[in-house]
């Protein structure tokens, strides 16, 4: 079985040929229930073996259409041959020789790289690490020490990661931070993504118990992720901006998930002609590697050797697996989620006419949702998720984020016909579970 599920190209749709779960991943399944954390929130019972694209593999045999990019990850797809092609000969000449100590070049050409790419005048400085979580955490230290101040602004709904200071910026669930305080002083929720939130900040807080003088940095998504791929107001982000601007604090904008072409720019903030001063990237960066990268302007990178590192962040299979990468999203994978993201947008709005509880489509390129309702028009969790799984049923993966939204966020090679295919699926799920209009 095994040497089948590598011997050819997998389908480009959906192809079910047991019933689900298989028999091997119902033994997976129950093997691992007993030697995991119980922390993971696994919805439905994939197991996969191989990806190739768009499609999944599962131990079975079973092609799953994926449209969830392992968390928006897979930027390019599972496997591109020019990402394995660049870790295999990376890691054939140099696995490790932490970047923290000493020098190798892919880490050098990535930093070249997405220095040049980040929207700032004077290019950037860039520190890398390991994942989103420690990209947030690093900018977190590096806003108070760039600033010498203490206070810091997030924004409820916001998810940055789950280690403590990434974790205190978070407010997207309860159940991520129930049983793990204190957490971390000086950090003040606002809601999100409109000017009568900023309003509050401005004319209450900053006039309370928030002195303008000792925030060091307002953080935010420029599109929330985990909080329902929320799209803010216009002119939000450019009135962070502002307020930074004029109180001389920092704008760190948390392109983990937005970020690296997915909403059809390289970083989501552009699409409101917004420049930081700090981004965090991870997610997509490597198309499946443990990879992240905070930037920022040069002039406030310069704390001094030792007071930031790190063991594995840069590492050379994981730079090398980015520069392939970057070069895939400029040379076309962000056009493509541009346009497939208006193609997907405009399937979901036929759906949401067809089926009332099915909300109008948002986003920006690939990174979309839908929320699902109950009759009343109030948010249905429970109706969500069952879509979800009727979905994974159907052949099509498919994640919640928010309170009872349904993200689509395929690696940037989709095209035309799969996302035609993820249409069908959903009418299919859509008209067992659904009222039509």
């Amino acid at each position: 079985m095994d040497e089948m599920l590598t011997a050819q190209s997998l389908p480009r749709r959906p192809h079910l040929v047991t019933p689900l779960p298989g028999p091997r991943a119902q033994e997976l399944v129950q093997r691992d229930r007993s030697v995991t954390s119980p922390s993971y929130t696994r919805g439905y019972p994939l197991v996969v073996a191989r990806g190739e694209g768009c499609s999944i593999q599962d131990v079975d045999g079973n092609v799953f259409l994926d449209f969830t990019a392992g968390i928006a990850v897979t930027a390019t797809g599972h496997a591109h041959p020019q990402v394995v092609q660049a870790i295999q000969a990376q890691a054939a000449q140099l696995i490790h020789m932490s970047g923290t100590d000493f020098y190798y070049e892919p880490m050098v050409q990535l930093a070249e790289q997405l220095a040049k790419l980040a929207p700032f005048p004077q290019g950037a400085k860039v520190f890398f690490s390991n994942s989103g979580a420690e990209s947030n955490e690093g900018a977190l230290k590096l806003a108070r020490y760039a600033t010498g101040r203490t206070q810091i602004v997030a924004f409820l709904g916001a998810f940055h990661g789950r280690t403590f200071g990434a974790m205190s910026l978070t407010g997207s669930k309860a159940v991520q931070r129930q049983g793990f305080g204190p957490l971390l002083p000086g950090i003040t929720h606002i809601p999100y993504g409109t000017h009568a939130s900023l309003d509050y900040l401005e004319f209450q807080l900053f006039k309370t118990v928030l002195p303008p003088e000792e925030l060091a940095a307002i953080v935010v998504e420029p599109i929330q992720g985990e909080g329902g791929y929320l799209v803010p107001e216009d002119g939000f982000l450019a009135r962070i901006r502002e307020i930074c601007s004029r109180h001389h604090s920092l704008m760190v904008v948390d392109e983990v998930q937005s970020g690296m072409g997915r909403t059809g720019k390289l970083f989501a903030v552009e699409h409101w002609n917004v420049m930081p001063d700090i981004i965090t990237l991870a997610k997509g960066i490597a198309s499946g590697l443990p990879l992240g990268a905070i930037l920022a302007r040069p002039e406030l990178m310069t704390w001094p050797p030792g007071s930031h590192a790190t063991t594995f962040g840069g590492n050379p299979v994981a730079c090398a697996a980015a520069n392939a990468t970057l070069q895939i999203l400029t040379q076309g994978a962000i056009a493509n989620a541009a346009q497939m993201g208006e193609l997907l947008q405009e399937g979901l709005r036929k759906l949401a006419h067809r089926y009332p509880q099915l909300s109008q489509p948002r986003g920006k390129g690939l990174m979309v949702a839908v929320d699902l309702l109950d009759e009343s028009g109030g948010f249905d969790p429970s109706l969500r998720d069952r879509a979800i799984d009727e979905a994974f049923y159907h052949g099509l993966l498919l994640i919640g984020c928010g309170k009872s939204a349904i993200r689509f966020c395929p690696p940037l090679v989709v095209d035309a016909e799969q996302i035609q295919v993820a249409l069908e699926i959903l009418d299919a799920c859509f008209a067992k579970l659904l009222t039509t209009g």
